[in-house]
């Protein structure tokens, strides 16, 4: 094999510039685990201009993928992300050597961050200038700088596991002093996440409405139960008790770290499109967008899943509501986002329905 670089100085430098940069781009602007891996499998192939790349991501024994990612030189992905035993000769000999296999079409490199996490498999077509040293030392720079933003995503998505396990406990236990009929289905958080999804939200903001979707209501706490739980109209006192639990929440929570942008959320997520709401009275663009993305979703659900202080409506009527109220209660484009995803949730909410209905019926 002919191991003369094909790439002059010039081109060599300009290539590891480009490859550097592109890690570093990619490390700082990918907030999922799932979605880093496949990214750094597109950017090598373009990079690298090869027929495909394989990223895979080991377990603790090294004897098993846990996630997997190839990425064509057209762009098509093929993603694993379950358990599979390696069976591969040539990831098992570059898992088992710590070291990379280079032979012409063919690059693989371990991922390396103290012990090895996973391998990468680079392949190129034959009409193609085979891999040399400089394609090698390249590739290898990129998966050191992208160790960095794998390890930190994996240790985020486990903290970000340890905090949910926490903020489900914490509505469990802030919903164990009010009566099942008056909380949310176990289907609201997904409702507010896809509509978010819709709209096209970034992961970050995604993640605080997840957040915002389990603790929007922590400020009934204070909430005395004889008022959350009446079933008749409120009078102007009660209403004014109830019309403060945003606020209420908002400061029962803004210690929290990790909640400090779903506070904004929480806090306004009763506000109104034309500037009607509580607890600040905010209009159109004042209102943050998670805040109008779960009021749409709240008004909803307590239509179709029913309260006990407002009769349950069926689905159609509930939709034709929300269209109604499009420009005065809720954003418009909130709004448009939830008639293009409605009908996807449709089926559950019945089921949830029914479900309480019988379950009301049955105690």
């Amino acid at each position: 094999m002919n191991t003369k670089s094909y790439l002059t100085p010039t081109k060599k430098y300009k290539m590891l510039i480009s490859a550097v940069h592109g890690i570093y781009r990619l490390v700082n602007s990918t907030f999922e685990f799932r979605d880093m891996v496949c990214r750094l499998s597109r950017l090598i192939c373009q990079i690298f201009n090869g027929r495909y790349c394989l990223i895979l991501i080991l377990d603790s024994t090294k004897k098993y993928s846990i996630m997997k990612c190839m990425v064509s030189g057209k762009k098509r992905y093929v993603i694993v992300d379950k358990k599979k035993k390696i069976t591969s000769r040539i990831e098992k000999k570059i898992i088992r050597t710590f070291s990379a296999l280079r032979s012409s079409h063919l690059l693989g490199i371990p991922l390396v961050s103290e012990d090895i996490m996973g391998v990468i498999i680079l392949k190129r077509q034959q009409r193609e200038h085979p891999f040399d040293s400089t394609d090698q030392e390249i590739l290898m720079t990129m998966a050191e700088q992208a160790m960095i933003g794998i390890k930190n995503l994996q240790l985020y998505e486990e903290q970000q596991k340890i905090v949910m396990g926490s903020m489900r406990s914490l509505v469990t236990l802030l919903d164990s002093r009010i009566p099942q009929e008056y909380t949310h289905s176990p289907y609201f958080s997904r409702l507010v996440t896809a509509l978010a999804e819709e709209m096209h939200c970034d992961a970050r903001q995604i993640e605080s409405l997840k957040y915002a979707s389990l603790l929007h209501d922590a400020g009934k706490i204070d909430v005395p139960l004889q008022i959350l739980t009446k079933n008749t109209e409120l009078t102007p006192e009660e209403y004014q008790i109830i019309k403060n639990h945003p606020v209420r929440g908002a400061q029962l929570l803004k210690h929290f770290e990790v909640l400090k942008p779903a506070i904004p959320i929480i806090m306004h997520h009763h506000e109104k499109y034309n500037g009607t709401g509580y607890p600040s009275r905010l209009k159109k663009g004042q209102i943050p967008m998670g805040a109008r993305i779960m009021a749409v979703a709240d008004a909803f659900e307590a239509m179709v899943y029913g309260r006990p202080y407002r009769e349950r409506v069926n689905i159609d009527n509930a939709v034709k509501e929300i269209k109604l109220k499009s420009g005065s209660q809720f954003d418009p484009k909130v709004v448009e986002a939830f008639l293009r995803i409605a009908k996807k949730h449709y089926k559950k909410y019945l089921q949830l329905a029914k479900q309480k209905v019988y379950n009301t019926v049955s105690s």
